[in-house]
């Protein structure tokens, strides 16, 4: 890792060290990868105001995220397989956030299950929840996460209906995957993957084996699971949820002000303006775009957090002034997992960490809560 210098550094490594399928998964979005793309060329044309001749040697990047301590204003986000992508990746991951000082979010769609994690981390961490029409099952995975101590509940809202990802479809990607000749040559020559995956403690999704007969016959199991998204979810499910739920609930899948207006009617603590990393509605709008005017209607009422397209602290910085008060990553570290496993994600961590601090001595700004539009530069 000495000499990784950026995400994109990351991101290399992970492809040549990943099978083909898994590092797509991760990487790509929803049909033509409109807004998979606008996400960042929209971040990227954000501009900032260089400062000169102010003070900046009393930096801190310290906050609070729904009210705890954080080392920054960041957490990783909830992102399915990610067991794949690394052997025992969900619990990787965690240290790394835990060790980090920063939330880390366990998906629903995830590798390691709740227990498994909880058994081999020091702290509490966040569960991300999917509605399945399955709403026993659902009621007992929140017990579930009641029972591990996780200290917030992320509600994803925007998965309803699946958007076609069609390098997924392309290559196969299913849990367990098909067989190819390709296939298997590329699992082949990456032997290292192979080995720690073989050598974690699961490799179908933990969360849900179990609940469903015959789990050893993992195609079951998976059409199970897709058949599961509920297209009849709406706002009383929120509230359904709400009341088995004791802890902080974060909404996330918010891009448009009517939703966030109605989001913070539900009690939820804070929302996520998420477009699902680009994986969902291909033709929306990037996160970063309609960030400020949902800041503007509900920031007093609820904490607003940000994903989508964020690469470097400079992005971090970006969604800060627009209103966000913490972002989260999803690629940024699941490309350090896949290229270094725990190390991987400490080492993208790290990245965003040092970016930003920079970022705020060349902005003239010492402190997280300094963080707004002033920083931004206007166009002439």
């Amino acid at each position: 890792m000495k000499h990784i210098t950026c995400i994109d550094d990351l991101r290399a490594l992970h492809k040549r060290r990943v099978p083909k399928a898994f590092f797509d998964y991760c990487d790509r979005g929803s049909y033509a990868e409109e807004t998979l793309r606008a996400n960042r060329e929209d971040m990227q044309a954000i501009k900032f105001r260089q400062r000169i001749l102010v003070d900046v040697s009393k930096r801190d990047t310290s906050t609070t995220i729904l009210g705890e301590q954080s080392t920054m204003p960041l957490m990783l986000a909830p992102v399915g397989l990610l067991g794949m992508q690394h052997g025992d990746g969900e619990i990787h991951a965690c240290r790394a956030a835990q060790a980090a000082g920063i939330p880390f979010t366990q998906s629903t769609m995830s590798i390691c299950s709740i227990e498994d994690i909880a058994a081999n981390v020091e702290k509490p961490f966040w569960f991300q929840l999917y509605v399945m029409k399955d709403r026993g099952f659902i009621k007992e995975l929140v017990q579930r996460a009641i029972a591990a101590k996780c200290s917030a509940l992320v509600l994803t809202v925007d998965l309803q209906v699946i958007g076609q990802r069609h390098a997924d479809i392309k290559n196969g990607m299913t849990i367990p995957p098909e067989w190819s000749l390709s296939k298997f040559i590329d699992f082949a020559t990456k032997p290292a993957w192979v080995s720690g995956v073989l050598q974690g403690k699961r490799r179908t999704f933990g969360n849900i084996a179990g609940h469903v007969k015959n789990t050893e016959d993992l195609n079951r199991l998976a059409e199970w699971t897709a058949s599961q998204f509920d297209t009849s979810l709406n706002w009383k499910d929120v509230a359904w949820i709400r009341s088995i739920w004791p802890g902080k609930l974060i909404i996330k899948g918010i891009l448009d002000v009517e939703d966030a207006e109605e989001a913070a009617k539900t009690g939820a603590q804070a929302l996520v303006v998420s477009n699902h990393g680009g994986r969902q509605l291909d033709g929306a709008p990037s996160s970063i775009e309609v960030l400020p005017e949902i800041a503007d209607a509900v920031g007093e009422k609820m904490e607003i957090m940000f994903d989508g397209g964020i690469r470097s602290g400079q992005d971090v910085m970006r969604a800060l002034a627009l209103g966000a008060k913490s972002c989260m990553i999803g690629r940024a570290y699941a490309y350090g997992l896949g290229a270094g496993g725990q190390a991987g994600v400490a080492k993208a961590i790290d990245i965003i960490r040092k970016e930003l601090l920079t970022t705020m001595g060349l902005c003239g700004v010492n402190r997280i809560d300094e963080i707004d539009d002033h920083i931004i530069a206007v166009a002439p």
